[in-house]
């Protein structure tokens, strides 16, 4: 498949966050920045304070859900991250290899606007890869991902990090403190914030996750560490430096979700799920992720979106047409929920879930 790279004459994050900007002047107010996160390491981390939420109720009814496909592939589609203006970073594509009956289905990157019609979706590509995913974007024309040099499919394709600027200038970032990458090379990044730091992780030649802090002004890594745990993925970062992912929780033997703020650890772990996984995060420390409730007639997951506050704990959201096969990726300081699901067709679709009182 042709890869079409972003040219001058095309739209940029920053651009329309300018226009954006304009617009909402009296609606955005000018937030203090945080400090730096060179306290993330395992002398940082303070101890933990385990969340305690209720069986999640559901909180769709709050929410107005909208399939965003696209139509360049109506198979597949996940939308990964969402900043305050409504820019949507995601990418089509399974990233499945090519079979006697069927050609390659390599992931392409691409960044989304508002108003979501097809020729909003602007693609984004590392350059000369074979395959890309944009995973997050912060409000200031950063977009971070990981790229591929080949499409094999079945876990077998190398990847590795990268950052880029209002869609040029692309930089590999790969975590050059960590010795022993596993065959074939995982290294990825995974969210960034408007102070250029950028979260993401490598997979060590055990296939154990090391979670990291990019600093992507200073080419400065800090890995995080968990006291007992021997896989830890950050996956978000807010303004204020805090930290949303996953890991191998010596607890209670399973992958639960966590909060890393002021050095201070927050599990996140659904009661009664097997897997709790925090994907996202906002200036408000809302988070969202996933969790597994048990496995269907098929044996496949049976998966619930959720969002969690310090304040009201976990509640469940899956897409009306998703019930049981959703994940939510991303969440923006207005509310706005993104992620996929897998459809009754078995497409996976990309879904945006607005809140009730969100006003364009």
């Amino acid at each position: 498949m042709h890869l079409a790279h972003v040219t001058e004459r095309d739209r940029s994050i920053a651009d329309a966050s300018k226009r954006g900007v304009r617009r909402r002047r009296s609606r955005w107010g000018r937030v203090a920045l945080a400090t730096t996160l060179s306290a993330l390491s395992a002398g940082a981390l303070a101890g933990q304070a385990a969340a305690q939420p209720a069986n999640p109720p559901s909180a769709a009814n709050h929410y107005q859900f909208r399939t965003l496909d696209n139509r360049r592939d109506l198979t597949f589609n996940q939308l990964l991250g969402i900043n305050k203006y409504g820019v949507i970073a995601g990418y089509f594509g399974s990233g499945a290899g090519a079979t006697a009956t069927s050609p390659a289905h390599p992931n392409k990157g691409y960044v989304l606007f508002p108003r979501y019609r097809q020729w909003d979706y602007l693609n984004q590509n590392f350059p000369h890869s074979v395959q890309t995913q944009v995973t997050g974007l912060n409000d200031r024309g950063v977009t971070v991902g990981f790229w591929s040099d080949s499409v094999k499919g079945g876990g077998m394709d190398a990847n590795f990090g990268w950052v880029a600027f209002n869609g040029h200038h692309f930089r590999n970032v790969n975590f050059t403190p960590m010795q022993g990458l596993g065959t074939p090379a995982i290294n990825q990044l995974l969210g960034v914030n408007d102070r250029d730091i950028a979260v993401g992780f490598a997979t060590d030649a055990d296939g154990n996750n090391h979670g990291y802090t990019y600093n992507i002004r200073t080419n400065e890594f800090n890995e995080i560490t968990i006291p007992g745990s021997s896989s830890v993925t950050a996956a978000a970062i807010n303004r204020w430096g805090d930290v949303a992912g996953s890991y191998a929780n010596p607890a209670d033997k399973m992958t639960d979700g966590f909060v890393l703020a002021d050095g201070n650890l927050t599990t996140l772990a659904v009661p009664g799920a097997t897997m709790t996984q925090a994907l996202g995060i906002n200036d408000s420390d809302e988070v969202v992720g996933v969790y597994q409730d048990g496995v269907d007639a098929n044996n496949n997951p049976i998966l619930h979106g959720f969002t969690w506050t310090p304040l009201h704990g976990f509640k469940t959201v899956d897409d009306p047409n998703g019930i049981g096969t959703t994940t939510i990726n991303g969440v923006n300081d207005e509310g706005q929920l993104v992620g996929f699901y897998v459809d009754g067709n078995g497409n996976t679709d990309g879904m945006l879930a607005t809140p009730h009182h969100h006003r364009f």
